[in-house]
């Protein structure tokens, strides 16, 4: 039995259907609950998997070897997010200048806070450089880590952690700030949380979601531009 497990361990299939496994199981359980916001499937999932990880004694660079072909497929799925966009092209159309002030404001902000706290915990700049895209979509924060000087992996856990916060209590904030509005809500979702706020807003309603796809999108080009050049003069 022993050798049976050895075996199948080092196969990439078995990392791959285990994160796809525990990815189903996650949204089941997330649907039992009616979807509430603490019950994020991505949340949920990582959980899962970590416990099989350390259970198994299983290295991350083994259960790399199958993941990779689900992070392979970040880029595609980012792509397909603008099938909801031309569909919702002509609301997008309407409020495109709000659009663009919220999107650089918002960036900015997003980078100016962050270094704001790093500053105050007296957090060193290579973890600060590391932490200023977490607001971005994965593949695209770990490349404007790479180019800031950063640490990539530890900017994808920034980023990850970023993501499942922000999908957890952009609702109930959204709610308590009395903002009704399914595209600034998606819009805000998108813009703070990346790829796992925008399901989250595709969860509660289709315009909320073609927003945080588009919010989700910009923001990795514009984030791109600003980082280099707020980092150079906050730090």
């Amino acid at each position: 039995m022993f050798e049976l497990w050895v075996y199948l361990s080092a196969s990439p299939l078995l990392w791959l259907t285990v994160t796809l496994g525990a990815f189903l199981l996650a949204r089941r359980l997330a649907a039992f609950t009616g979807f509430h916001p603490l019950a994020n499937p991505v949340l949920l999932a990582i959980i899962l998997v970590v416990a099989v990880l350390e259970a198994s004694d299983t290295p991350y660079v083994t259960y790399f070897q199958g993941a990779q072909f689900i992070h392979f497929a970040l880029g595609p799925a980012t792509v397909a997010l603008g099938v909801p966009l031309y569909r919702n092209r002509r609301v997008i159309a309407e409020t495109l200048a709000p659009i663009l002030v919220a999107l650089f404001v918002g960036a900015s902000a997003g980078i100016a806070s962050t270094v704001a706290l790093a500053s105050l915990l007296h957090l060193p700049s290579s973890l600060v450089l590391a932490l200023a895209p977490k607001s971005v979509t994965a593949g695209i924060a770990m490349g404007i880590s790479q180019g800031l000087g950063a640490d990539p992996t530890l900017t994808a856990v920034f980023v990850i952690a970023t993501g499942v916060i922000g999908a957890i209590i952009v609702t109930p904030l959204m709610n308590a700030l009395g903002i009704r509005d399914y595209a600034a809500r998606g819009f805000a979702a998108g813009l703070a949380s990346h790829g796992i706020g925008t399901a989250r807003a595709f969860q509660v309603d289709n315009v909320a979601g073609a927003f945080a796809g588009l919010a989700m999108a910009l923001n990795g080009l514009v984030t791109a531009l600003l980082a280099p050049l707020l980092l150079s003069w906050l730090l």
